[in-house]
């Protein structure tokens, strides 16, 4: 547009004018979904952790119930009591 603000504007300059405002609108979305992403993706490296440590947790006690179910079954075999078919 011209430096005087008082100039009648022409066709051209309003399609200059919409055209930066529709580049400047089209910046902010894409920044925008930027941040979401990110927030995002830090949002399930979080959760991917707290799985992780689940499972760590969980293959833990099953390790355990693993050793004292084999403690069980030898206590059965020296006393010999069959196992129970539950």
């Amino acid at each position: 547009m011209d430096e005087d603000r008082n100039a009648p504007a022409t066709k051209g300059d309003l399609t200059d004018a919409i055209s930066n405002l529709r580049d400047e609108l089209l910046e902010a979305i894409h920044d925008s979904q930027t941040e979401m992403l990110r927030a995002f993706y830090g949002f399930t490296q979080t959760i991917q952790a707290r799985f992780t440590e689940h499972d760590q947790a969980d293959a833990a006690i099953k390790q355990r119930l693993s050793v004292v179910e084999s403690r069980v079954l030898e206590i059965e075999k020296r006393l010999n009591i069959p196992p129970s078919a539950a």
